[in-house]
């Protein structure tokens, strides 16, 4: 990530951090010239951007990234302003991009319990695989005393999906399209 934001998040800083991210944002191009559709999907898979958070990739490989790290910025941001009554936690540590440096996207840990999660922005046709996927590898780490958050885009699922509830086990589900549409990215 080619920007300075915290990877502890808290009450104190995650406003700042995510206005941080969405100016990165602003930087970026808008527009790609392209003279036909192979042209414009090897820009797209290729060429290497120069701004925004990431740079020194290609813009596919950005927008994955990116919109990724808008649900964890939001999904954490909900949490620390209590929308998730059950989950109470006094700051989350966070891994951006495809880092690798913890066991999962998000972790805490506060008065003897621990929370784990994973967090992703798919499209509504992957949406289960890596559900599953990201199920399966939360349960293999937990106990008694561990939270598991999955953590995803909403406009991965249909308006009446309904996940089923597990001890200890909660879905946030961020609306990255509204909340990009009231900060005018």
């Amino acid at each position: 990530m080619n920007i300075l934001i915290d990877n502890i998040l808290n009450i104190n800083n995650i406003d700042i951090n995510i206005n941080k991210y969405l100016n990165s944002l602003k930087n970026m191009d808008l527009n790609i010239k392209s003279n036909n559709i192979i042209d414009l999907f090897n820009k797209l898979k290729r060429n290497k951007i120069n701004k925004g958070p990431y740079y020194g990739i290609s813009l596919f490989e950005a927008a994955n990234r990116i919109m990724t790290d808008l649900v964890i910025l939001h999904g954490v941001k909900d949490l620390l302003y209590g929308k998730y009554e059950n989950i109470k936690f006094p700051e989350y540590i966070v891994e951006y991009g495809n880092r690798n440096n913890n066991k999962h996207d998000i972790i805490s840990n506060f008065n003897r319990k621990k929370l784990i999660g994973e967090a992703f922005n798919v499209s509504s046709s992957l949406f289960q695989s890596k559900k599953y996927s990201s199920l399966r590898k939360l349960r293999k780490n937990i106990d008694n005393d561990t939270v598991i958050i999955l953590m995803y885009n909403k406009d991965a699922i249909k308006d009446n999906y309904k996940h089923i509830q597990n001890n200890n086990e909660y879905h946030i589900v961020v609306n990255i399209n509204n909340i990009l549409r009231h900060n005018v990215v």
